[in-house]
């Protein structure tokens, strides 16, 4: 079925800045941004809070039949509500983060997040960033960006972020964190991350955010004007 919006989708490893570059993009075109991500972290902090076995899928489906997951957009961040919580600081904690891959890979959770998402995209023009939006969620978006950095790049902008936030985590244990979340992401089952065939690759080891917009912005021209 022909559509008229017009779709973004940047994927790539944890911790490379697709969030940032995707609510800059988003608000510089005018665009509705999605952080799939967080929907996934909001998802393993209801399974934390309400202690629910992994491997227990009748308790999974019952669990994400209790989830509304919504973006409420204001003046500075917008905003993830989880059953109308304002949950975007706690979703970034630690704990969160060393579950997120695992929930992530449970074929029932992406099958959920995949339906919201691909519901989120029907009418407006948005920027979606994650693991499987080029590949899985939107693969007929129209401009497809995958996003990469060295490791320990990745690893430095992890730490800054999180001692920002007062949390006490040695640079082992991040690293140790990406590490693992990438082994699980590259090799899960359920749309794997992977690089679309279509994709623009974007390294921004040695870019700065103004930069990596810049790079952005010109490929959707590009792909505007055709």
């Amino acid at each position: 079925m022909a559509r008229n919006n017009f779709i973004i989708a940047i994927d790539g490893f944890s911790s490379c800045g697709k969030s940032t570059v995707a609510k800059a993009l988003a608000k510089q075109l005018n665009f509705v941004f999605v952080d799939s991500g967080a929907m996934y972290r909001a998802v393993t902090l209801f399974f934390l809070r309400h202690k629910i076995d992994l491997q227990d899928t009748a308790a999974v489906l019952n669990a994400l039949e209790q989830i509304q997951i919504d973006f409420v957009p204001h003046t500075e961040k917008t905003q993830l509500l989880l059953n109308g919580e304002d949950v975007s600081d706690e979703i970034r904690q630690m704990e969160v983060s060393a579950s997120v891959s695992e929930v992530s890979a449970i074929k029932e959770v992406r099958t959920a997040m995949v339906a919201q998402q691909q519901k989120l995209g029907q009418l407006r023009d948005i920027v979606m960033d994650g693991r499987d939006i080029g590949t899985t969620v939107f693969p007929e978006a129209d401009l497809k960006i995958f996003m990469t950095a060295d490791p320990d790049v990745r690893a430095q902008r992890r730490y800054d972020e999180l001692t920002a936030k007062g949390e006490s985590i040695s640079m082992e244990e991040v690293k140790a964190n990406l590490a693992h979340r990438d082994h699980i992401d590259s090799t899960r089952s359920e749309s794997p991350l992977r690089q679309a065939e279509d994709a623009v690759v974007l390294d921004n080891s040695d870019l700065t955010q103004e930069q990596q917009l810049t790079l952005v912005v010109d490929e959707y021209l590009k792909r505007k004007s055709l």
